[in-house]
């Protein structure tokens, strides 16, 4: 079973927002469009088939009607109720969506889905996909989701290009290299990941600026890098405060050398 990084989901108030700052640093961000089910609404940054999704709430009375969709029910938690911005859930792309869902169930996970989903562009055209959420029952070990989309990854990439959603960086020819994830437990968390997913495990290393010990999960297009703080600096300080969750933006080719903190979360050109 092939899995691809997707997308990173990022919980903000206003969505829009978020596309003057991300100017301002040389990045190319266009408004998404509207979920109009489930109450939500988007601000989209590609970087190839990769992306960060800028993910807000425009009718809290739709949202807090889905319990099974768990992207949902997070966001009306984490930003409506305890007014939390950031980054927040990790999507991995997947062909085989039913196989995967049953794979997990029989692994003694709670599954939730496939769920459909849909969104209407700027443009009137509706994108159509389908979503996946794992979930252990009574533990706290966070997972990501998993998406399908309904066309190809050529015809969406060839379709993207062409509505100018993938577009041009100022900043050099950035590739979303990582996410990063702040994690209580290194060695537990990726075991459960790797072995649930079968994903390959990096080297560990420890990343002086973050104070925290680290290792990756090969992922395709883009990895996913753990960490487990050693003492204070940003990670111990994100864990503290909001818990487990994605942290960390690792973009390269970006011409400069710079670590900082914007949006709610952590950003490193290189």
């Amino acid at each position: 079973m092939q899995f691809f990084f997707d997308h990173l989901v990022w919980f903000f108030k206003k969505p829009e927002q978020a596309i003057s700052p991300l100017k301002e640093r040389g990045l190319h961000v266009v408004k998404g469009g509207r979920h109009e089910s489930w109450g939500t609404y988007n601000t989209l940054s590609y970087f190839g088939l990769s992306y960060i999704e800028f993910l807000g709430i425009d009718n809290l009375s739709i949202a807090e009607q889905h319990d099974e969709n768990r992207l949902i029910t997070h966001i009306v938690k984490q930003l409506a109720k305890e007014n939390r911005e950031g980054p927040a859930k990790v999507a991995i792309r997947t062909n085989q969506i039913e196989e995967l869902a049953i794979k997990l169930k029989a692994g003694g996970l709670t599954v939730y889905g496939p769920l459909n989903g849909e969104r209407v562009r700027a443009d009137g055209q509706v994108i159509r996909w389908s979503l996946l959420f794992p979930e252990y029952a009574g533990k706290k070990i966070s997972l990501p989701f998993f998406i399908q989309w309904e066309k190809s990854d050529e015809e969406r990439y060839s379709e993207l290009e062409e509505q100018g959603v993938i577009g041009s960086h100022i900043v050099g020819q950035p590739k979303l290299e990582s996410i990063g994830l702040v994690v209580g437990d290194l060695d537990k968390t990726l075991d459960i990941w790797s072995k649930l997913f079968g994903l390959k495990q990096g080297e560990e290393y420890i990343d002086t600026e973050l104070n925290a010990r680290c290792r990756s999960l090969n992922l395709n297009r883009t990895n996913l890098l753990f960490f487990t703080p050693i003492g204070d600096g940003p990670a111990a300080k994100v864990l503290k405060e909001k818990g487990e969750t994605p942290f960390l933006v690792n973009l390269i080719d970006t011409n400069q050398s710079h670590f900082f903190e914007m949006l709610g979360g952590y950003w490193r050109f290189r």
